[in-house]
């Protein structure tokens, strides 16, 4: 049931982001995802409950949320850039999280997403992270992102 569902959710998504109709292509399109779908389950994507992200109404609230914050740093790599007397501060901190790889993934992808941080390795509930300025490695220290992930991602 997983596996099919992932299938036809490729496929829609594929279809959707393509936009070419011809034959050719479809077919091109199917084996694509068929390739996939393959890869995943040889992976053990379907056996180790790695697709557990339940769809819950606190998901598009933080991709609300999420979006702000990304707004929000691209004004502030935006003043850094041209505002020369404005320093950076580079930094390279270590968040802590309980969450599982899901979770993981998402503030890992988070992170990635907001300017002026990039999340450099994932390991065992811990992310390692590059922010350009002191203030953004504040914020990711003081834990918000890694509260709403995990209240998205808790069952």
């Amino acid at each position: 049931m997983r596996a099919t569902l992932t299938l036809l959710l490729l496929g829609v998504t594929w279809l959707l982001w393509s936009g070419i109709y011809e034959p050719v292509i479809l077919v091109l399109g199917l084996l694509s995802c068929l390739l996939a779908l393959f890869l995943a389950y040889r992976m053990g994507f379907f056996r180790h409950g790695i697709f557990s992200l339940h769809v819950s109404p606190r998901l598009p609230r933080f991709w609300a949320w999420l979006l702000v914050e990304i707004v929000k740093a691209n004004l502030t790599v935006a003043t850094v850039v041209l505002r020369p007397h404005r320093r950076i501060s580079p930094t390279v901190v270590d968040i802590r999280t309980h969450a599982g790889p899901i979770g993981q993934t998402l503030l890992a992808n988070a992170i990635t997403l907001t300017p002026g941080t990039v999340t450099l390795d994932v390991d065992e509930g811990r992310l390692r992270v590059h922010c350009l300025t002191r203030a953004a490695a504040d914020a990711l220290l003081a834990g918000e992102m890694n509260r709403r992930v995990a209240s998205v991602t808790a069952d």
